[in-house]
Formats: C-alpha cells, structure tokens, sequence
C-alpha cells in the first residue's frame, strides 16, 4: 500500500452520497489530495480547490486520453466510486504524485512556481522538491465563490480531517498561502490565528479607488507526526491572489516572492541553529 492510500479511499467513502451529489463537486472526478512530489516536497502551496479544468475542457467536456490529467470514472472503467479497490487507490495516488511531469495546467502552477523558486524550490525538474495542496481536494462545477453556504460548509466539513493527515504525514516544514480567501479557509479549518503585516510594496494601484493594499501573514501550525511527536511547521500567506487578483502587477509578485524567498531561508537557519 503506497503512503497516502488510507487518505484516498477516506476520501473516495464520502463520494457516495447525496448530500455529495448536491455538493457541485464533479462526481466523475477522482479526488486530488495533492500536486506533484508530496514525498519528497520540504514546501507546499495552498489553495482553495482543484480547477475544473483539470477534468473537463472548455466545453465542460471530460478530458481525452491524450489530455488527462488525473483518473475519472470512464478512465477506470467504474459505474460508481463505490467500486474503487486498492488498484484504483494506486493509480490515482500515482497520478498526483506525478502531476508536473506529465501534463500540468502551467497557466496556473506557473506564476505559484516562480513565487516558490526564489527559495530554491520548484514543483517541476529537477528539483522536484515542492508540491501543492487543496484544502478541499474534490474539483467543483462552479467555482468555490458561486458555492451556497451550504456546499462550501459540506464540502469543508468531509475534507478537514484527510488534509491535516496529509500535512502530517509528509515532511512539509512550510506552507505557503495563495490569498485571502485561502488564508481565511486555513484559518477556520487549522483553528490558528495568523499575525498580519501590513506591506507597503504589495499595493495594487487603482484609477478610480483606493489602492488594493497588501498584507502579510505568519503563523505556526503544530502537527503530530507519527510517532507522536510535535513538528511546527511554518506558515505564510499573502493577501493578493496570484493567479485571479486583477492587477497583481510583475513587480508586486516580485515583492511577494522576494519576501517569501527570505522568510524560507531564515526559517531554515533558525532552525538549523536550535538544531546545533
């Protein structure tokens, strides 16, 4: 049994029901725990959800074979997610742990790599040393925002768990946030208060409003690994969405990633010093 399979059949159970049917996730989508090399990964980034486009094109039509990304009911050949074994587990854990050397949606993970790799860490060759987590690990209809209360309160009440069991179980010793929205859902969910920063430098101008100001955060979750013992482990988030904040200017990213860079390798020093 690979590592994370306990996860994946958790999560695959709580496909089947109505209340998951009614949830907006897209039933014919596997769940998707995690992005790229979970096992080798020392930094991970945050977001909300899987993009619908990971499954289905344009059109809403489900990806070819040529263009998939992740397992789905048609590629295993199952009439219902009930049906998944050990067999399917593999493969879908297989897929996440490969996902930036086959077929990524670089749109997206690009602009969250170069904020990471000022730091010496990438989700793509060579390093391979980075990979990204969902807080809701099933892809969705409609977008997180379009959600009622009552599907985003659903969804987030089956995923808190299996989330946290990730985080624990790998070496990930920073988490890196993608945005208020994500820094408010890690929040309710991790129950931790992050401390705020206001950053002059990650102001987003305006012509007819005030500027979008930017804000930093900070913070230490403590997970327990599996021999019981405590591992803190680093969190920052920025306010500005990377890849949806209209007007996140090259130079406010460079702000971000220059920021990101130093707390990392501080970090690291920090605590490479109470280690000696």
């Amino acid at each position: 049994m690979n590592k994370f399979n306990i996860e994946i059949e958790n999560l695959i159970k709580k496909m089947n029901s109505i209340e998951f049917n009614n949830s907006s996730a897209i039933t014919l989508a596997c769940p998707v725990p995690y992005f790229g090399n979970i096992h080798n990964a020392k930094i991970a980034t945050v977001g909300i959800n899987p993009s619908n486009l990971e499954f289905l094109d344009n059109n809403n039509i489900e990806l070819g074979r040529w263009n998939r990304r992740f397992p789905t009911l048609t590629s295993l050949g199952l009439s219902s997610w009930a049906n998944a074994n050990e067999r399917h587990f593999d493969l879908i854990e297989e897929s996440c742990t490969n996902y930036f050397k086959s077929n990524p949606y670089d749109m997206w993970f690009k602009k969250l790599d170069h904020i990471i790799s000022g730091s010496n860490y990438s989700y793509y060759f060579p390093l391979e040393n980075a990979c990204h987590l969902d807080l809701i690990p099933y892809a969705t209809k409609q977008k997180w925002s379009e959600l009622s209360n009552a599907q985003r309160n659903y969804l987030i009440h089956i995923s808190g768990d299996i989330i946290r069991s990730m985080i624990n179980k790998s070496s990930v010793t920073h988490l890196i946030l993608n945005g208020k929205t994500v820094i408010n859902l890690f929040s309710q969910m991790f129950n931790i208060e992050l401390t705020e920063l206001p950053m002059v430098n990650w102001s987003l101008p305006r012509k007819t409003t005030d500027n979008v100001k930017g804000i930093s955060y900070v913070g230490i979750l403590r997970t327990t690994n599996k021999d019981l013992t405590n591992r803190d482990i680093i969190v920052l988030g920025y306010n500005h969405n990377i890849q949806s904040s209209f007007g996140v200017t090259s130079q406010v990213q460079k702000e971000i990633r220059n920021w990101v860079s130093h707390n990392v390798i501080t970090g690291y020093e920090a605590e490479r010093q109470v280690a000696c």
